[in-house]
């Protein structure tokens, strides 16, 4: 599924990483325990949290992570934005819930990754 795809399913607002909506995603994680992100073992993946602070950047980062979903109305901070930015990310943001998102994405043939 494409990330702008993404965004339509979730009603997301994209807030950086424009140019890189027609990339595919095949695989979400969803999770608010960064820590268990860690552990993840593909590329190029989506993830689905509520933590929207610079350490959700920085996990994405070193799990290659190509794009995150926040959930729940969180509001990624101008440092984020721009972090993501330098290291190509994209980010979205969608007023529902993780569990909303989850559900609509794995119906619209995301894959979970365990």
């Amino acid at each position: 599924m494409k990330i702008a795809e993404i965004a339509g399913i979730t009603n997301g607002r994209v807030i950086c990483g424009d140019e890189l909506l027609d990339h595919e995603i095949t695989h979400a994680f969803s999770s608010d325990l960064l820590s268990d992100v860690l552990t993840v073992n593909r590329v190029g993946i989506l993830l689905i949290t509520g933590v929207a602070n610079l350490q959700t950047i920085r996990t994405a980062e070193m799990a290659e992570v190509m794009c995150i979903l926040l959930v729940r109305n969180k509001r990624a901070s101008q440092e984020m934005i721009g972090l993501a930015k330098n290291l190509g990310l994209v980010i979205l943001e969608s007023p529902g819930s993780m569990f909303a998102a989850s559900g609509k994405l794995y119906q619209g043939g995301i894959r979970p990754l365990y």
